[in-house]
């Protein structure tokens, strides 16, 4: 068997090639040894492999070269054909460590390409999730979050993932955002780690509620109707990194008054809003409740 050559690529990036006599044995073999080849064999009067061709381009492309798309042209490369047994077109086989472990023939719908590639590809959210821990070691969890919620929507919302995210969002005292995915944690997945960030969260509320927010919610649960002092109470909340406290507060205002205190609630509302950025999951969240309320 030959053995793994290492750096044959000009780009770590390279995710299509074209195969020839000249380059087969190092992109079918050699390079197999390093990533997954997909091997496409088709010719241009075959109707499935136009077909299949694209999607097996997009998800290449997809997939950023974590495999190699080598794709031979049967009617050019018929010793390359003969030699893999090719007996239909189109055919896909996949190659790893210099031997064929899988494949298909016939245009396949894409779901069924992607179940059959994804048992030897690595999941599209690992990479930004690896990125996202070692920024997390170094400190930068402002910089881990936009990496953790890209990882966390392309997981299907996986609760470890989710984990990392509150955590994040605790060392930086957004104790509301943190509180809100961890209370989407399935009790299943409630393991040592979710109580511990449960009883972070307890200790920061504790420790930021300060004399002036303890007056202000007796004074708001004794007349609850005090819109200005709700408004006090969510500008407080606010100062204290409480921000979904003081969203929901100004949205109840804006509830009974658009224009509350010339409008201060709503100025707030957004000051808030562009504080967390466009991009946070309570900005987005308060942003849809706003709209429907006002439209």
């Amino acid at each position: 068997m030959t053995e793994p050559m290492n750096n044959l690529m000009n780009s770590p990036l390279l995710s299509i090639v074209d195969i020839t006599l000249d380059n087969a044995q190092q992109y079918l073999i050699d390079e197999s040894f390093n990533r997954p080849v997909v091997i496409d064999f088709w010719a241009d009067w075959c109707g499935p492999c136009k077909n299949l061709m694209p999607i097996l381009e997009k998800l290449a492309n997809e997939y950023a070269g974590a495999f190699l798309l080598a794709k031979v042209n049967a009617d050019d490369q018929q010793m390359i054909s003969s030699q893999f047994g090719v007996r239909s077109l189109p055919t896909v086989m996949i190659m790893k460590e210099g031997q064929p472990v899988d494949g298909f023939t016939g245009a396949l719908p894409e779901v069924q390409v992607r179940e059959v590639l994804a048992k030897y590809l690595p999941k599209p959210w690992e990479a930004p999730l690896q990125q996202a821990r070692e920024l997390i070691a170094q400190a930068q969890y402002a910089q881990a979050l936009p990496l953790l919620r890209q990882a966390y929507d392309q997981s299907n919302h996986l609760a470890a993932i989710g984990l990392l995210i509150a955590q994040c969002h605790l060392e930086l005292n957004r104790i509301d955002n943190a509180e809100a995915i961890l209370s989407t944690i399935k009790m299943v997945d409630q393991d040592a780690f979710y109580e511990q960030l449960m009883a972070q969260v307890a200790l920061k509320k504790q420790a930021a509620k300060t004399p002036e927010l303890s007056a202000l919610e007796a004074a708001h649960a004794a007349a609850p109707e005090d819109l200005q002092v709700r408004l006090q109470l969510a500008l407080q909340y606010h100062q204290e990194l409480e921000h979904r406290l003081a969203l929901e507060h100004l949205l109840a205002i804006l509830r009974k008054d658009r224009n509350f205190a010339e409008g201060e609630a709503r100025q707030s509302f957004n000051t808030i809003i562009a504080s967390l950025g466009k991009a946070d999951p309570l900005a987005i969240e308060f942003q849809r409740k706003l709209f429907t309320l006002l439209y």
